[in-house]
């Protein structure tokens, strides 16, 4: 490796932004695959987007390539999309409905469960029961999907014993997907969530979304000992007492947190009049101006989960300089386009803003590709959500290199 990681870490100074190479380097970017998306749970998708026996969706994380399917008994699976004759993959579409898993090279064939159903000329002696798809670890959570590339998971249920009781008032299992877009932002992906994890950028880079999202840094930050202002109290047990769980929680060193915000005074909604996008809720959040449960979940998802529709985003790295994002939302299967939403009302907020992060994110990148970046201090005020993401990245590779990284902590 040109630069040794584990000297980078013991000379990071907290509360500046990282050195170059940690958003440069190419080794850097396959030793956080390595130690982080190879390792951690990972949102694969909302599960509404499966909707029939056989519909599956691919995934690629890094060299891992991944198949998500629904089988005839309504279970998700995830399995490695690489035939067990000669490694063929079995899925070439992004997405699609299959009977059976096929491979198109030989034609062995698996059922949606991944055992092999069918493999000609293997001989009398070939016992087919040896020789199913290779699962991947897979866990739902009240309708969202996240998968496992690690031969042994870490922990899922701390962050599913939190979430969920926040999640389930939402009823994500009514619900469908009204738009989906995925966008790429040359960029690492570490500064994708610094972006994300802030909105000290906010008032004058998303005008779209400032007509709804506050830009009060209690709002968009992180308070790691879960403290709020007496205005912010009021809202979490408002929302609590109408059966909507709001107050601020992060555990799990940091790695994921819910809260359920206000948006501005007479918003309840993402979008431009701040008014609802759709008639027809999803969900039984009981009081219209509840806000938005912002969760995030370390290396790969932030959610928006308001009373009317929800967001899901998926942050997925592809090059040390380059991060794909996929949006997605979530209206109640029963609402209708043109009658109960808009789809331009409905992602116009949204669309303006993912672009706006896409030109800030690039525009970052390239300012740190000059030889005279040097690391800058961060607000503590403006940016602890940043503060917070960039400490628990360099404590999570501190661990991966062993005692010496994660003593510098």
């Amino acid at each position: 490796m040109p630069h040794a990681l584990s000297d980078l870490l013991d000379r990071r100074q907290p509360g500046f932004s990282l050195e170059r190479p940690f958003y440069t380097d190419p080794a850097i970017y396959v030793a956080d695959l390595q130690d982080i998306f190879y390792r951690e749970w990972l949102f694969a998708l909302p599960a509404c987007q499966l909707v029939k026996t056989g519909s599956y969706v691919r995934l690629r994380i890094g060299a891992y390539d991944v198949v998500v399917v629904k089988g005839a008994d309504g279970q998700v699976r995830a399995f490695h999309n690489s035939c067990r004759h000669r490694g063929s993959i079995l899925c070439a579409a992004s997405q699609g409905q299959v009977a059976k898993l096929v491979c198109p090279y030989h034609q062995w064939t698996y059922e949606l469960d991944g055992r092999l159903l069918w493999a000609r000329g293997m001989g009398d002696d070939f016992d087919a029961a040896k020789w199913g798809l290779r699962p991947v670890h897979l866990r739902e959570l009240c309708g969202l999907v996240f998968i496992c590339l690690a031969e042994t998971p870490p922990d899922f249920d701390g962050f599913a014993e939190l979430a969920r009781p926040y999640l389930e008032v939402h009823d994500l299992h009514r619900a469908k997907v009204a738009h989906t877009t995925t966008i790429t932002e040359k960029g690492n992906w570490k500064l994708v969530w610094e972006n994300n994890r802030e909105c000290y950028h906010c008032g004058g880079a998303h005008p779209s979304l400032c007509q709804s999202f506050p830009i009060d840094p209690e709002i968009g930050g992180v308070t790691a000992d879960g403290g709020a202002s007496p205005k912010l109290q009021a809202h979490f047990d408002k929302c609590a007492a109408a059966g909507a769980p709001a107050q601020f929680r992060m555990e799990g060193d940091g790695q994921y947190r819910v809260a359920r915000m206000p948006l501005n005074e007479g918003a309840v909604s993402y979008t431009l009049t701040g008014q609802p996008a759709v008639r027809r809720p999803l969900g039984r959040v009981a009081i219209p101006d509840a806000g938005s449960l912002l969760m995030f979940n370390y290396p790969s998802t932030w959610c928006h989960f308001l009373p009317d529709h929800s967001l899901t985003f998926r942050v997925t790295p592809v090059g040390p300089q380059e991060t794909e994002v996929t949006t997605t939302w979530l209206v109640d299967r029963d609402a209708v386009e043109g009658v109960d939403y808009d789809l331009k009302t409905l992602t116009e907020v949204w669309l303006h803003t993912n672009d706006e992060d896409r030109e800030i994110v690039e525009a970052n990148q390239q300012g740190i590709n000059s030889p005279a970046y040097t690391p800058g201090p961060y607000s503590s005020l403006e940016e602890s959500g940043v503060i917070q993401f960039v400490d628990w990245y360099a404590a999570t590779m501190g661990r991966a290199r062993g005692p010496r990284a994660v003593a510098a902590e």
